[in-house]
């Protein structure tokens, strides 16, 4: 089976790693057919361990090699390419499009925060298949209400986001 890793933190705050060190953090830990995709933390893999176990095993792997308490969410091929597929808005000259990966509900939390936030013109948030997607004008990504909330410590093991193009990006390599 084919997976994409997610992982949180990675090249920001301090939080520096090379994707090829990574990359063997993952063969190490027994996956196969490993590659990066961009300096992010996005690693496709094969294995034949089921989701919940990779997420345990490659989060403890990571933990040790870098000496930092890893997070990542792990999802099929199919779900990676669902995520990119479901994109609830157009094309919008401005406008960066976020995907949100994480725990279970953790779509609900995400959108709860974001109707509490206070925002910018044309900034939106939408759910579609448990995936929580937000829609921020460049330049406002971390400034804004909601892209302040998403750095909250209790919030830091539950999620990571990539920019759609990402998305595309890790598709193609599949």
């Amino acid at each position: 089976m084919k997976y994409c890793a997610f992982l949180r933190g990675v090249n920001v705050k301090g939080t520096n790693m090379k994707m090829a060190d990574v990359c063997k953090v993952f063969q190490d830990a027994g996956t196969e057919n490993v590659i990066s995709v961009l300096a992010s933390g996005n690693i496709i893999f094969s294995s034949d361990e089921k989701m919940e176990e990779l997420k345990s095993i490659l989060e403890k792997s990571m933990s040790e090699y870098f000496n930092y308490e890893a997070f990542l969410f792990v999802k099929t091929e199919k779900e990676t390419e669902n995520i990119w597929k479901a994109n609830p808005f157009s094309d919008k000259v401005g406008f960066h499009k976020y995907a949100f990966v994480g725990n279970k509900n953790i779509e609900n939390v995400l959108m709860k925060e974001f109707q509490e936030a206070v925002k910018a013109e044309g900034e939106e948030g939408e759910i579609v298949n448990n995936i929580f997607y937000w829609q921020v004008p460049k330049g406002n990504t971390v400034d804004s209400g909601f892209g302040k909330i998403l750095g909250k410590k209790s919030l830091k093991d539950q999620f990571t986001s990539r920019n759609l193009n990402t998305f595309e990006k890790i598709i193609k390599k599949f």
